[in-house]
Protein backbone atom coordinates (compact mmCIF):
# COMPACT_ATOMS: atom_id res chain seq x y z
CA UNK A 1 0.00 0.00 0.00
CA UNK A 2 1.31 3.43 -0.96
CA UNK A 3 1.85 6.22 1.56
CA UNK A 4 -0.66 9.04 1.73
CA UNK A 5 0.92 12.45 1.13
CA UNK A 6 -0.58 15.86 1.85
CA UNK A 7 1.22 19.15 1.20
CA UNK A 8 0.88 22.43 3.10
CA UNK A 9 2.27 25.55 1.41
CA UNK A 10 3.41 28.57 3.42
CA UNK A 11 3.46 31.51 1.03
CA UNK A 12 5.28 33.79 3.49
CA UNK A 13 8.41 31.63 3.21
CA UNK A 14 7.59 29.69 0.01
CA UNK A 15 7.97 26.51 2.05
CA UNK A 16 6.13 23.22 1.56
CA UNK A 17 5.54 21.00 4.61
CA UNK A 18 4.19 17.49 4.31
CA UNK A 19 2.19 14.97 6.28
CA UNK A 20 3.08 11.46 5.12
CA UNK A 21 1.09 8.58 6.55
CA UNK A 22 0.53 4.84 6.38
CA UNK A 23 -3.16 4.32 5.49
CA UNK A 24 -3.19 0.93 7.26
CA UNK A 25 -1.80 1.87 10.69
CA UNK A 26 -2.47 5.65 10.59
CA UNK A 27 1.10 6.38 11.67
CA UNK A 28 2.35 9.66 10.23
CA UNK A 29 5.47 11.77 9.74
CA UNK A 30 5.69 15.54 9.45
CA UNK A 31 8.39 16.78 7.07
CA UNK A 32 9.88 20.31 7.08
CA UNK A 33 7.45 22.18 9.31
CA UNK A 34 7.25 25.99 9.62
CA UNK A 35 7.16 28.21 12.70
CA UNK A 36 5.65 31.55 11.74
CA UNK A 37 7.93 34.51 12.48
CA UNK A 38 7.66 38.24 11.80
CA UNK A 39 11.22 39.68 11.89
CA UNK A 40 9.98 43.27 12.15
CA UNK A 41 8.15 42.69 15.42
CA UNK A 42 9.83 39.50 16.64
CA UNK A 43 6.40 37.90 16.87
CA UNK A 44 6.25 34.11 16.86
CA UNK A 45 3.07 32.34 15.80
CA UNK A 46 2.22 28.63 15.68
CA UNK A 47 -0.61 28.95 13.18
CA UNK A 48 1.10 26.88 10.47
CA UNK A 49 2.14 24.16 12.92
CA UNK A 50 -1.29 24.09 14.53
CA UNK A 51 -2.81 23.56 11.11
CA UNK A 52 -0.72 20.39 10.79
CA UNK A 53 -1.78 19.20 14.22
CA UNK A 54 -5.44 19.82 13.44
CA UNK A 55 -5.14 17.94 10.16
CA UNK A 56 -3.53 14.98 11.91
CA UNK A 57 -6.35 15.00 14.44
CA UNK A 58 -9.10 15.25 11.83
CA UNK A 59 -7.71 12.28 9.91
CA UNK A 60 -7.10 10.19 13.02
CA UNK A 61 -3.35 10.05 12.35
CA UNK A 62 -0.71 9.36 14.98
CA UNK A 63 2.50 11.37 14.43
CA UNK A 64 5.54 9.18 15.08
CA UNK A 65 8.26 11.26 13.38
CA UNK A 66 9.10 14.92 12.85
CA UNK A 67 11.61 14.91 10.00
CA UNK A 68 13.91 17.67 8.74
CA UNK A 69 15.63 17.46 5.37
CA UNK A 70 18.29 19.91 6.66
CA UNK A 71 18.82 22.91 8.92
CA UNK A 72 16.85 25.47 6.94
CA UNK A 73 18.19 28.98 6.36
CA UNK A 74 14.96 30.57 5.10
CA UNK A 75 12.33 29.74 7.69
CA UNK A 76 12.14 28.75 11.34
CA UNK A 77 11.31 25.11 11.98
CA UNK A 78 8.38 24.22 14.22
CA UNK A 79 9.98 20.87 15.11
CA UNK A 80 10.50 21.75 18.78
CA UNK A 81 6.92 22.96 19.19
CA UNK A 82 5.51 19.93 17.36
CA UNK A 83 7.53 17.57 19.52
CA UNK A 84 6.09 19.26 22.62
CA UNK A 85 2.55 18.96 21.27
CA UNK A 86 2.74 15.42 19.85
CA UNK A 87 5.61 13.63 21.60
CA UNK A 88 7.05 12.54 18.25
CA UNK A 89 10.87 12.48 17.99
CA UNK A 90 12.83 14.80 15.70
CA UNK A 91 15.13 13.34 13.05
CA UNK A 92 17.68 14.90 10.68
CA UNK A 93 20.77 13.92 8.69
CA UNK A 94 23.68 12.55 10.66
CA UNK A 95 26.08 15.33 9.66
CA UNK A 96 24.08 17.98 11.53
CA UNK A 97 26.95 18.15 14.00
CA UNK A 98 29.09 19.72 11.26
CA UNK A 99 26.48 22.40 10.71
CA UNK A 100 26.25 23.01 14.46
CA UNK A 101 30.04 23.40 14.66
CA UNK A 102 29.90 26.05 11.93
CA UNK A 103 27.04 28.14 13.24
CA UNK A 104 26.88 27.79 17.01
CA UNK A 105 29.97 29.95 17.63
CA UNK A 106 28.55 32.65 15.34
CA UNK A 107 25.50 32.99 17.55
CA UNK A 108 27.27 32.60 20.89
CA UNK A 109 25.71 29.18 21.51
CA UNK A 110 27.96 27.21 23.82
CA UNK A 111 27.87 24.23 26.14
CA UNK A 112 25.85 22.09 23.76
CA UNK A 113 26.66 18.53 22.77
CA UNK A 114 26.90 17.37 19.15
CA UNK A 115 23.45 16.66 17.79
CA UNK A 116 21.71 18.16 20.80
CA UNK A 117 18.20 19.24 19.88
CA UNK A 118 17.59 16.17 17.71
CA UNK A 119 16.45 12.73 18.79
CA UNK A 120 17.87 10.82 15.85
CA UNK A 121 20.61 11.62 13.34
CA UNK A 122 20.17 9.40 10.32
CA UNK A 123 22.94 7.66 8.41
CA UNK A 124 22.87 7.27 4.64
CA UNK A 125 20.76 4.23 3.77
CA UNK A 126 19.10 4.05 7.18
CA UNK A 127 15.50 2.83 7.25
CA UNK A 128 12.85 4.70 9.24
CA UNK A 129 9.71 2.72 10.08
CA UNK A 130 6.30 4.26 9.42
CA UNK A 131 3.68 1.67 10.29
CA UNK A 132 3.85 -1.04 7.62
CA UNK A 133 5.93 1.27 5.42
CA UNK A 134 9.40 2.74 5.77
CA UNK A 135 11.48 5.68 4.63
CA UNK A 136 14.94 5.21 3.17
CA UNK A 137 17.40 7.98 4.04
CA UNK A 138 19.42 9.24 1.06
CA UNK A 139 22.34 11.51 1.92
CA UNK A 140 22.24 14.49 -0.47
CA UNK A 141 24.82 17.04 0.77
CA UNK A 142 25.91 20.10 -1.17
CA UNK A 143 23.41 22.74 -0.11
CA UNK A 144 24.49 21.92 3.46
CA UNK A 145 26.60 19.00 4.72
CA UNK A 146 23.63 17.49 6.58
CA UNK A 147 21.06 17.48 3.77
CA UNK A 148 19.14 14.24 3.34
CA UNK A 149 16.22 13.14 1.18
CA UNK A 150 13.54 10.74 2.39
CA UNK A 151 12.30 8.02 0.01
CA UNK A 152 9.09 6.13 0.70
CA UNK A 153 7.74 3.91 -2.07
CA UNK A 154 7.84 5.89 -5.31
CA UNK A 155 8.05 9.27 -3.54
CA UNK A 156 11.14 11.22 -2.47
CA UNK A 157 11.19 14.38 -0.36
CA UNK A 158 14.26 16.22 -1.60
CA UNK A 159 14.48 19.28 0.67
CA UNK A 160 16.36 22.13 -1.01
CA UNK A 161 18.53 19.91 -3.20
CA UNK A 162 16.27 20.36 -6.22
CA UNK A 163 13.51 22.74 -7.25
CA UNK A 164 10.90 22.36 -9.97
CA UNK A 165 12.48 21.82 -13.41
CA UNK A 166 11.80 25.39 -14.52
CA UNK A 167 13.47 26.85 -11.41
CA UNK A 168 16.59 24.71 -11.08
CA UNK A 169 18.64 23.79 -8.03
CA UNK A 170 19.63 24.90 -4.55
CA UNK A 171 22.38 27.39 -3.84
CA UNK A 172 25.65 25.94 -2.54
CA UNK A 173 27.41 28.98 -1.11
CA UNK A 174 26.46 28.66 2.55
CA UNK A 175 29.31 27.62 4.90
CA UNK A 176 29.78 23.87 4.41
CA UNK A 177 28.05 23.92 1.03
CA UNK A 178 29.74 22.81 -2.17
CA UNK A 179 28.49 22.96 -5.75
CA UNK A 180 30.40 19.89 -6.91
CA UNK A 181 29.02 17.83 -4.03
CA UNK A 182 25.54 19.15 -4.82
CA UNK A 183 25.81 18.02 -8.45
CA UNK A 184 26.76 14.51 -7.38
CA UNK A 185 23.87 14.38 -4.88
CA UNK A 186 21.44 15.49 -7.58
CA UNK A 187 22.69 12.91 -10.03
CA UNK A 188 22.21 10.28 -7.34
CA UNK A 189 18.56 11.30 -7.04
CA UNK A 190 18.16 11.42 -10.81
CA UNK A 191 19.46 7.86 -11.11
CA UNK A 192 16.20 6.66 -9.54
CA UNK A 193 13.48 5.30 -11.88
CA UNK A 194 12.10 8.09 -14.11
CA UNK A 195 8.57 7.70 -12.73
CA UNK A 196 9.77 8.40 -9.18
CA UNK A 197 7.86 11.35 -7.73
CA UNK A 198 9.92 14.18 -6.27
CA UNK A 199 8.49 16.56 -3.65
CA UNK A 200 10.13 19.96 -3.22
CA UNK A 201 10.60 21.91 0.01
CA UNK A 202 10.19 25.28 -1.74
CA UNK A 203 8.72 26.89 -4.81
CA UNK A 204 9.13 30.47 -6.01
CA UNK A 205 7.18 30.34 -9.30
CA UNK A 206 9.67 30.50 -12.14
CA UNK A 207 9.21 33.37 -14.63
CA UNK A 208 6.22 32.66 -16.83
CA UNK A 209 4.54 30.29 -14.38
CA UNK A 210 1.49 31.63 -12.51
CA UNK A 211 0.84 28.83 -10.00
CA UNK A 212 2.97 27.38 -7.23
CA UNK A 213 4.05 23.77 -7.77
CA UNK A 214 6.04 21.29 -5.70
CA UNK A 215 5.66 17.83 -7.23
CA UNK A 216 7.51 16.55 -10.28
CA UNK A 217 9.30 13.37 -11.39
CA UNK A 218 12.84 12.16 -11.93
CA UNK A 219 12.08 11.94 -15.65
CA UNK A 220 10.87 15.53 -15.83
CA UNK A 221 13.95 16.79 -13.97
CA UNK A 222 16.31 14.85 -16.21
CA UNK A 223 14.59 16.14 -19.31
CA UNK A 224 14.04 19.77 -18.39
CA UNK A 225 15.77 21.04 -15.24
CA UNK A 226 17.22 24.38 -16.29
CA UNK A 227 20.38 23.85 -14.22
CA UNK A 228 21.07 20.13 -14.25
CA UNK A 229 19.16 18.28 -16.97
CA UNK A 230 20.79 15.36 -18.76
CA UNK A 231 23.76 16.48 -20.82
CA UNK A 232 24.99 19.14 -18.38
CA UNK A 233 28.40 18.12 -17.08
CA UNK A 234 29.63 18.46 -13.53
CA UNK A 235 32.08 21.21 -14.49
CA UNK A 236 29.37 23.12 -16.38
CA UNK A 237 27.05 22.89 -13.41
CA UNK A 238 29.71 24.01 -10.92
CA UNK A 239 30.63 27.02 -13.05
CA UNK A 240 26.97 28.02 -13.39
CA UNK A 241 26.15 27.44 -9.74
CA UNK A 242 29.12 29.33 -8.36
CA UNK A 243 28.55 32.28 -10.70
CA UNK A 244 24.85 32.40 -9.86
CA UNK A 245 25.41 32.07 -6.11
CA UNK A 246 27.77 35.06 -6.19
CA UNK A 247 24.81 37.23 -7.22
CA UNK A 248 22.31 36.03 -4.62
CA UNK A 249 21.32 37.96 -1.52
CA UNK A 250 21.17 36.25 1.87
CA UNK A 251 17.75 34.78 2.71
CA UNK A 252 15.56 37.26 4.60
CA UNK A 253 15.32 34.99 7.67
CA UNK A 254 18.85 33.60 7.51
CA UNK A 255 20.09 34.67 10.96
CA UNK A 256 17.02 33.82 13.04
CA UNK A 257 16.42 30.59 11.12
CA UNK A 258 19.87 29.10 11.55
CA UNK A 259 20.22 29.74 15.26
CA UNK A 260 16.84 28.12 15.90
CA UNK A 261 17.09 25.31 13.38
CA UNK A 262 20.53 24.00 14.35
CA UNK A 263 18.95 23.34 17.75
CA UNK A 264 16.08 21.26 16.39
CA UNK A 265 13.63 24.15 16.12
CA UNK A 266 13.99 25.16 19.76
CA UNK A 267 13.86 28.86 20.58
CA UNK A 268 16.57 30.31 22.84
CA UNK A 269 15.92 29.77 26.54
CA UNK A 270 14.26 32.62 28.40
CA UNK A 271 16.57 35.19 29.99
CA UNK A 272 16.15 36.08 33.69
CA UNK A 273 13.59 38.70 32.68
CA UNK A 274 11.56 36.01 30.88
CA UNK A 275 12.28 37.27 27.37
CA UNK A 276 13.69 35.03 24.64
CA UNK A 277 16.26 36.75 22.44
CA UNK A 278 17.90 35.92 19.14
CA UNK A 279 21.45 37.02 18.36
CA UNK A 280 22.17 39.35 15.45
CA UNK A 281 25.85 39.11 14.46
CA UNK A 282 27.05 42.22 12.64
CA UNK A 283 29.31 42.36 9.60
CA UNK A 284 31.44 45.36 10.53
CA UNK A 285 33.89 46.77 7.95
CA UNK A 286 37.52 47.11 8.92
CA UNK A 287 37.34 50.84 8.24
CA UNK A 288 34.67 51.35 10.92
CA UNK A 289 35.85 53.26 14.00
CA UNK A 290 34.28 54.83 17.06
CA UNK A 291 35.32 57.82 19.14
Amino acid sequence: MAASIEAFFDEATNTVSYIVSDPETKEAAIIDSVLDFDPASGKISTESADRLIERLRSLGLKPVWILETHAHADHLSAAGYLKHRTGAPIGIGGRIDEVQHIFRPRFGISGKQDGEGFDHMFADGERIPLGTLEFEVISTPGHTPACVSYRIGDAVFVGDTLFMPDYGTARADFPGGDARTLYRSIRRLLSLPPETRLFMCHDYKAPGRDAYAWETTVGAEREGNVHVKDGISEDEFVAMREARDATLDSPRLLLPSLQVNVEGGRLPDPAPDGARRLALPLNVPETYAEA
